[in-house]
């Protein structure tokens, strides 16, 4: 998908998605750096007594996701100015997690381009699992060509997933 310029942002049109493979990998890694190790994160037998088929995946993982989502999207020059969503399920380890934007609003203010967006996370059955609302200020001449969509991957992972 090319980037649109703000000129041709309109309600409805869908961001790019952002895509990941869950599992103790991803987990163990927001755990590091959020000193999250909590057992129903990275015991499976811990996620069974919960009510989960296996460990599963932190709510701000979700959350994290569609940041990043917004981030590469908007590249640097963007500013996320509200973000929030609702946890409604689970990420189970091996589930495939896309976060989804779509715009519902754009507005001038103060030389910037403010745009709302319905943001949600699902699954790879289709599952909505988080979703919830955001909105974003673009600067004037936005996108930069050589920002846009400057979220690099984590080793073993590009912003599509591999």
């Amino acid at each position: 998908m090319s980037q649109a310029t703000v000129s041709e942002l309109t309600v409805g049109m869908e961001i790019p998605e952002f895509q990941r493979a869950t599992g103790l990998h991803n987990w163990n890694r927001y755990a590091a750096v959020n000193y999250e190790f909590v057992d129903i994160h990275m015991d499976d037998e811990a996620g069974k007594a919960a009510g989960y088929p296996t460990a599963f995946g932190m709510g701000n993982l979700q959350w994290s996701y569609l940041h990043a989502m917004l981030r590469q999207w908007m590249g640097d020059d963007g500013r996320i100015l509200r973000l929030g969503c609702q946890f409604r399920a689970a990420n189970t380890k091996g589930m495939i997690v896309t976060a989804h934007g779509k715009i519902t609003a754009i507005r001038e203010e103060d030389g910037e381009t403010i745009v709302d967006l319905e943001i949600w996370t699902d699954n790879d059955s289709g599952k909505i699992m988080a979703p919830g609302t955001a909105t974003v200020a673009l600067p004037r001449g936005w996108p930069r060509r050589n920002n846009v969509g400057a979220l690099p991957g984590y080793p073993g992972q590009g912003p599509e997933l591999r």
